[in-house]
Protein backbone atom coordinates (compact mmCIF):
# COMPACT_ATOMS: atom_id res chain seq x y z
CA UNK A 1 0.00 0.00 0.00
CA UNK A 2 1.09 3.80 -0.56
CA UNK A 3 0.04 6.85 0.11
CA UNK A 4 -0.38 7.62 -4.07
CA UNK A 5 -3.71 8.39 -4.77
CA UNK A 6 -5.96 6.04 -6.87
CA UNK A 7 -6.69 8.04 -10.18
CA UNK A 8 -9.12 5.53 -11.71
CA UNK A 9 -12.00 2.82 -10.41
CA UNK A 10 -10.98 -0.59 -12.29
CA UNK A 11 -13.14 -3.19 -10.09
CA UNK A 12 -17.04 -2.58 -9.00
CA UNK A 13 -16.32 -3.20 -5.60
CA UNK A 14 -14.25 -0.12 -5.36
CA UNK A 15 -17.10 1.83 -6.97
CA UNK A 16 -19.38 4.05 -4.77
CA UNK A 17 -20.59 6.41 -7.17
CA UNK A 18 -24.20 5.44 -7.00
CA UNK A 19 -26.67 4.26 -4.31
CA UNK A 20 -28.91 1.60 -4.52
CA UNK A 21 -31.13 2.81 -1.52
CA UNK A 22 -35.03 3.57 -2.14
CA UNK A 23 -36.08 7.24 -1.82
CA UNK A 24 -38.08 6.13 1.51
CA UNK A 25 -34.77 4.18 2.58
CA UNK A 26 -32.28 7.86 1.50
CA UNK A 27 -34.94 9.43 3.81
CA UNK A 28 -35.03 7.19 6.72
CA UNK A 29 -30.94 7.11 6.48
CA UNK A 30 -31.06 10.93 6.72
CA UNK A 31 -33.53 11.34 9.60
CA UNK A 32 -32.16 8.50 11.65
CA UNK A 33 -28.42 10.02 11.51
CA UNK A 34 -29.20 13.21 12.33
CA UNK A 35 -32.00 12.36 15.01
CA UNK A 36 -31.92 9.05 15.85
CA UNK A 37 -34.30 6.05 15.18
CA UNK A 38 -36.06 6.94 18.17
CA UNK A 39 -36.45 10.19 17.52
CA UNK A 40 -37.52 10.27 14.17
CA UNK A 41 -41.10 9.87 13.24
CA UNK A 42 -43.00 8.29 9.98
CA UNK A 43 -44.52 11.43 9.06
CA UNK A 44 -41.23 12.88 8.53
CA UNK A 45 -39.58 10.19 6.53
CA UNK A 46 -42.66 10.21 4.30
CA UNK A 47 -42.34 13.76 3.60
CA UNK A 48 -38.44 13.40 2.88
CA UNK A 49 -39.39 10.96 0.69
CA UNK A 50 -41.83 13.05 -0.64
CA UNK A 51 -44.52 10.97 -0.15
CA UNK A 52 -47.32 10.79 2.09
CA UNK A 53 -47.85 8.86 5.49
CA UNK A 54 -50.16 5.73 3.19
CA UNK A 55 -47.80 5.90 0.38
CA UNK A 56 -44.76 5.05 2.12
CA UNK A 57 -46.51 2.67 4.26
CA UNK A 58 -47.43 0.84 0.30
CA UNK A 59 -43.62 0.01 0.52
CA UNK A 60 -42.27 0.14 4.18
CA UNK A 61 -45.37 -0.64 6.69
CA UNK A 62 -43.63 0.67 9.74
CA UNK A 63 -40.61 2.29 10.84
CA UNK A 64 -39.09 -0.85 12.27
CA UNK A 65 -39.00 -2.45 8.67
CA UNK A 66 -37.59 0.78 7.06
CA UNK A 67 -34.97 0.59 9.27
CA UNK A 68 -34.10 -3.56 9.13
CA UNK A 69 -34.51 -2.62 5.50
CA UNK A 70 -31.65 -0.32 5.65
CA UNK A 71 -29.70 -2.24 7.46
CA UNK A 72 -29.93 -5.65 5.06
CA UNK A 73 -29.41 -3.14 2.17
CA UNK A 74 -26.15 -1.83 4.34
CA UNK A 75 -24.80 -5.77 5.23
CA UNK A 76 -25.51 -6.41 1.67
CA UNK A 77 -23.37 -4.06 -0.03
CA UNK A 78 -20.78 -4.72 1.92
CA UNK A 79 -20.93 -8.76 1.64
CA UNK A 80 -21.07 -8.05 -1.48
CA UNK A 81 -17.89 -5.87 -2.13
CA UNK A 82 -15.97 -8.15 0.43
CA UNK A 83 -16.70 -11.45 -1.64
CA UNK A 84 -15.89 -9.34 -5.05
CA UNK A 85 -12.76 -8.02 -3.74
CA UNK A 86 -11.92 -11.91 -2.62
CA UNK A 87 -12.45 -13.38 -5.74
CA UNK A 88 -10.76 -10.73 -7.65
CA UNK A 89 -7.84 -11.50 -5.53
CA UNK A 90 -5.32 -14.50 -5.90
CA UNK A 91 -4.34 -17.22 -3.20
CA UNK A 92 -1.63 -15.19 -1.38
CA UNK A 93 -2.08 -14.28 2.27
CA UNK A 94 -1.03 -10.72 2.54
CA UNK A 95 -2.73 -9.54 -0.73
CA UNK A 96 -6.00 -11.51 0.01
CA UNK A 97 -5.79 -9.74 3.61
CA UNK A 98 -4.96 -6.07 2.41
CA UNK A 99 -7.92 -6.24 -0.02
CA UNK A 100 -10.36 -6.87 2.64
CA UNK A 101 -9.01 -4.00 4.75
CA UNK A 102 -9.09 -2.02 1.63
CA UNK A 103 -13.21 -2.44 1.74
CA UNK A 104 -13.94 -2.67 5.28
CA UNK A 105 -11.80 1.54 5.08
CA UNK A 106 -13.56 2.48 1.78
CA UNK A 107 -16.92 0.83 3.01
CA UNK A 108 -16.90 2.83 6.51
CA UNK A 109 -15.34 6.22 4.48
CA UNK A 110 -17.88 5.95 1.52
CA UNK A 111 -20.94 4.29 3.25
CA UNK A 112 -19.91 6.21 6.36
CA UNK A 113 -23.81 7.23 7.31
CA UNK A 114 -25.47 3.95 6.62
CA UNK A 115 -22.26 2.07 8.82
CA UNK A 116 -22.81 4.61 11.44
CA UNK A 117 -26.67 3.83 11.55
CA UNK A 118 -25.47 -0.02 11.35
CA UNK A 119 -24.08 0.26 14.63
CA UNK A 120 -25.30 2.60 16.62
CA UNK A 121 -28.89 1.50 16.02
CA UNK A 122 -28.93 -1.96 16.59
CA UNK A 123 -29.90 -1.35 19.79
CA UNK A 124 -33.57 -0.34 18.04
CA UNK A 125 -34.04 -3.50 16.16
CA UNK A 126 -36.78 -5.96 17.23
CA UNK A 127 -35.70 -9.21 19.10
CA UNK A 128 -37.11 -11.05 16.12
CA UNK A 129 -34.50 -9.66 13.44
CA UNK A 130 -31.38 -8.34 16.17
CA UNK A 131 -30.14 -11.74 15.60
CA UNK A 132 -30.45 -12.36 11.73
CA UNK A 133 -28.39 -8.92 11.42
CA UNK A 134 -26.02 -9.53 14.08
CA UNK A 135 -25.36 -13.29 12.76
CA UNK A 136 -24.38 -11.14 8.65
CA UNK A 137 -21.86 -9.63 10.97
CA UNK A 138 -20.16 -12.47 13.01
CA UNK A 139 -20.05 -13.75 9.36
CA UNK A 140 -17.92 -11.34 8.07
CA UNK A 141 -16.11 -10.14 11.12
CA UNK A 142 -14.92 -14.23 10.57
CA UNK A 143 -13.52 -13.72 7.45
CA UNK A 144 -10.97 -11.03 8.93
CA UNK A 145 -9.85 -13.58 11.56
CA UNK A 146 -9.88 -16.36 9.11
CA UNK A 147 -7.91 -14.26 6.93
CA UNK A 148 -5.39 -13.44 9.93
CA UNK A 149 -5.18 -17.16 10.78
CA UNK A 150 -4.53 -17.79 7.28
CA UNK A 151 -1.58 -15.91 7.43
CA UNK A 152 -0.21 -16.81 10.27
CA UNK A 153 -0.27 -20.16 9.10
CA UNK A 154 1.28 -19.19 6.05
CA UNK A 155 4.05 -17.43 8.20
CA UNK A 156 3.64 -14.26 7.05
CA UNK A 157 1.96 -12.85 10.01
CA UNK A 158 2.68 -12.87 13.15
CA UNK A 159 0.16 -12.52 16.26
CA UNK A 160 -1.04 -14.59 18.52
CA UNK A 161 -4.36 -14.01 18.99
CA UNK A 162 -5.43 -14.03 15.71
CA UNK A 163 -9.57 -13.48 16.38
CA UNK A 164 -9.05 -10.58 19.06
CA UNK A 165 -6.22 -9.09 16.32
CA UNK A 166 -9.19 -9.64 13.86
CA UNK A 167 -12.01 -7.75 16.08
CA UNK A 168 -9.34 -4.86 16.38
CA UNK A 169 -9.00 -4.44 13.34
CA UNK A 170 -12.68 -3.84 12.00
CA UNK A 171 -13.46 -1.96 14.68
CA UNK A 172 -10.70 0.54 13.77
CA UNK A 173 -12.22 0.61 10.44
CA UNK A 174 -15.88 0.83 11.46
CA UNK A 175 -14.71 3.51 13.60
CA UNK A 176 -13.56 5.70 10.45
CA UNK A 177 -17.15 6.75 9.77
CA UNK A 178 -17.67 8.69 12.60
CA UNK A 179 -15.00 11.13 11.79
CA UNK A 180 -13.85 10.81 7.87
CA UNK A 181 -15.27 13.75 6.45
CA UNK A 182 -14.62 14.79 2.55
CA UNK A 183 -13.00 17.89 3.47
CA UNK A 184 -10.80 17.01 5.88
CA UNK A 185 -6.69 16.86 6.13
CA UNK A 186 -6.64 13.03 4.89
CA UNK A 187 -7.98 12.21 1.61
CA UNK A 188 -9.87 8.66 1.64
CA UNK A 189 -7.01 7.04 -0.36
CA UNK A 190 -4.32 8.55 2.03
CA UNK A 191 -6.55 6.83 4.99
CA UNK A 192 -6.73 3.63 3.33
CA UNK A 193 -3.08 3.90 2.86
CA UNK A 194 -2.13 4.55 6.10
CA UNK A 195 -4.24 2.33 8.09
CA UNK A 196 -4.03 -0.23 5.71
CA UNK A 197 -0.15 -0.07 7.20
CA UNK A 198 -1.25 0.02 10.81
CA UNK A 199 -3.72 -3.39 9.89
CA UNK A 200 -0.29 -4.97 8.51
CA UNK A 201 1.80 -3.92 11.68
CA UNK A 202 -0.90 -5.38 14.51
CA UNK A 203 -1.08 -8.82 12.54
CA UNK A 204 2.79 -8.26 12.37
CA UNK A 205 3.44 -8.56 9.02
CA UNK A 206 7.15 -7.64 8.53
CA UNK A 207 7.65 -8.20 4.47
CA UNK A 208 7.51 -4.50 3.53
CA UNK A 209 9.88 -2.48 5.20
CA UNK A 210 8.57 1.47 5.60
CA UNK A 211 11.51 3.87 5.20
CA UNK A 212 8.91 6.93 5.14
CA UNK A 213 8.69 9.39 7.85
CA UNK A 214 5.90 8.80 10.51
CA UNK A 215 2.60 10.28 9.99
CA UNK A 216 1.22 12.87 11.66
CA UNK A 217 -1.18 12.51 14.17
CA UNK A 218 -5.10 12.63 12.71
Amino acid sequence: MTDEPRTTVTEPWRDYERSELSAPLTAALAAFEEQGYHGTSVREIAGRAGLSVPGLYHHYPSKQSLLQGLLEMTMNDLTWRTESALAATGDDPVDRYDAVVEVLLQFHIHRRAQAFIGSSEIRSLEPDYRPVYTQKRRKLQGIVDDLIRDGVRAGVFHTGDPKDTGRAITTMCVGVSTWYRPDGRLSADEIVARFGRIARAAVGYTGDADTSPADEGI
